[in-house]
């Protein structure tokens, strides 16, 4: 049966679930605005779970500087958890209290039939202004495990975060089974109004300074030179018990490094997917990724008197030769044993890696598989469109809008994906255009399958101007419905090397291989993993290297693919895929909801 969504009710009442009533409805406009109008593809069997969000200033003082005003969600610091079964649908009512304008971004979520919902700026819908609201519903079938949302404008996402915790309807398929769960949510933290440090980045064209603390939890740790209450998360565990730890990177910038002293992990799933168990001491972690990792409270008593160990949050750095300056410093929180803790032993701090220790990040990210379940998704062995897809940094001449580039110096920092730097539009966004037939002067369909020219992708000597240089657009790619894709990403050694965090809205795709150097065809595919790989939302490509990744086009829409460090996606690390309706109305995209903001 198929859930039409207006006030939930009155569209079941006038419609009696039929999806063809409620389609026409919407197309005839004759419901009043008040309403907002969707219909769900999936098949919809769960509950509908209702929040509000109430965006706003909060004052709040970290790393004992004096209190300054962040943006957040209903007051708190990471923002609240989203906690659902499989099925349910959620609805969000985002009401704009801050002085910015505000989308929210629901990651990992497929948005199958709510593509209106997705969230980011100017791909799927005008901002939410100052004093407006706007109401998200969107469905999540067929997915469980730990995904977040997060405000997709400007860098406000660095303080409006969340988790979404989709639990499954049957016993999910771990190990062991746990005991308890937490939500641990890595972020930074910047001593400063994050909204004016990325306007002052667009508009000089020079990268925003890095955050001077990392967080769990909102919470820098006690390693920082401050000493204040409550600036340390505390985790309380019981002996032998199984904790299930659902991880969370929403950090703008920075990979990180995770470890608990004394402890070790079993990752079972990656991106809402599910894995074969991976026993790790460090779980490794890019900006948009999640991990779930049980953990037993099974510590040597006599490694720690006092029943308290360190949970440790590192950053990776892995800029090759170098990269922009980083934090170097560790967030902590503290896991506590209950009955055991004396708060006067210090607590056990872990081994930490090197920043810049890629060994220890590939062999993580690159151990990972998935666990095939009956009926779950599989890895499409039949290929209808081939791309190969350069990612990296670059330069660019100064844009129009950035009134405080110096235009009579070399070119400003850029970057680019097959040598196309991304810019969104201003006066539509992408999927209204792509719905109202209306892409001229908007966007153009010639985002290319391979770079305009084939270098020596990761060589030092490629690195001069003619190859650093990059132009803007707005390019998109577009696919059939169903088509299968297999994309190629290879970084580059423009500026420099770096694992970029690539992520692509409402699809997933399975990770087939990845390396280091420049892809070679002939050698890589015979180690395609055609049987169980990893399936994820975000994939982090590894320095100066490769990674193949293979997805179906199942979901009409347009899609953006971007990398997740915010300073790259700003200066145009992006493309977008415009999937083309299906054959039914079921996989044909919706009409937008009658309170869609606008422009």
């Amino acid at each position: 049966m198929h859930l039409c969504l207006l006030h939930y009710d009155t569209c079941t009442s006038l419609c009696k679930d039929n999806m063809a009533c409620c389609s026409s409805l919407l197309r005839l406009m004759i419901l009043p605005v008040a309403f907002a109008v969707l219909v769900i593809a999936s098949v919809a069997h769960g509950a509908v779970v209702e929040h509000t969000f109430n965006v706003g200033n909060l004052s709040i003082s970290r790393l004992c500087q004096p209190e300054m005003i962040i943006t957040a969600v209903n007051g708190q610091l990471p923002g609240p958890t989203i906690n659902v079964t499989e099925g349910d649908t959620v609805v969000v009512h985002l009401v704009n209290e801050s002085p910015y304008n505000m989308t929210i971004h629901w990651h990992g979520v497929f948005q199958r039939g709510s593509q209106w919902a997705d969230g980011p700026s100017m791909i799927t819908q005008c901002p939410v202004g100052p004093s407006d609201n706007y109401t998200y519903r969107f469905n999540v079938s067929d997915q469980e495990g730990t995904l977040w949302w997060h405000a997709h404008i400007s860098f406000l996402r660095a303080t409006v975060y969340g988790a979404i915790v989709l639990n499954p309807r049957a016993a999910a398929p771990f190990p062991a089974k746990p005991d308890t769960e937490h939500v641990v949510l890595l972020g930074e933290w910047w001593n400063a109004n994050v909204v004016d440090l990325e306007r002052m980045a667009f508009l000089t064209g020079i990268p925003a300074r890095n955050a001077d603390a990392y967080t769990i939890n909102g919470k820098p740790g006690d390693l920082y030179n401050c000493t204040a209450a409550n600036q340390t998360e505390v985790f309380r565990v019981r002996r032998n018990e199984t904790h299930l730890l659902r991880i969370i990177n929403a950090a703008l910038n920075t990979p990180l490094f995770v470890k608990v002293a004394g402890h070790g992990f079993t990752v079972v799933a990656v991106d809402a997917s599910y894995t074969t168990p991976y026993a790790t001491d460090v779980v490794v972690i890019a900006p948009g990724q999640t991990v779930d990792a049980l953990m037993v409270a099974d510590a040597n008593a006599t490694a720690s008197p006092g029943g308290r160990f360190y949970m440790a949050a590192t950053p990776y750095d892995s800029a090759v030769p170098s990269g922009p300056p980083f934090s170097q410093t560790t967030a902590t929180a503290v896991v506590e044993y209950v009955g055991e803790a004396d708060d006067a032993v210090p607590p056990v701090l872990p081994a930490r890696p090197d920043y810049n220790d890629t060994a220890t990040a590939h062999r993580f990210w690159s151990n990972l598989t998935a666990l095939v379940l009956p009926g779950k998704p599989t890895v499409p062995l039949a290929v209808d469109t081939h791309m190969f897809v350069t990612v990296g940094l670059g330069v660019s001449d100064c844009q129009p809008a950035q009134l405080l580039c110096n235009r009579s110096a070399p070119p400003v920092f850029s970057s680019s994906m097959n040598n196309a730097s991304f810019v969104a539009p201003t006066a539509i966004s992408l999927l209204e255009a792509h719905f109202s037939n209306a892409s001229a002067g908007v966007y153009t369909r010639d985002f290319p399958d391979t770079p305009p020219v084939v270098f020596d992708y990761t060589g030092d000597e490629s690195d001069n101007a003619t190859m650093q240089f990059t132009t803007k657009s707005t390019k998109v790619k577009t696919l059939r419905y169903n088509e299968t894709v297999e994309m190629v990403l290879q970084n580059t050694r423009l500026i420099a090397k770096e694992s970029h965090p690539m992520h692509i809205h409402g699809l997933n795709f399975f990770v087939l291989a990845q390396g280091f150097g420049n892809y070679d065809e002939a050698t890589a595919a015979p180690l395609f993993n055609l049987v169980n790989p990893q399936e994820r939302n975000t994939i982090a490509v590894p320095t100066g290297g490769w990674a193949v990744i293979r997805f179906v086009a199942n979901n009409p829409g347009m899609w953006y693919m971007h990398c997740h460090f915010e300073a790259h996606i700003e200066f145009g690390l992006a493309m977008v895929f415009e999937v083309l309706d299906g054959p039914t109305q079921e996989t044909s995209l919706p009409p937008p909801p009658a309170d869609l903001p606008r422009c």
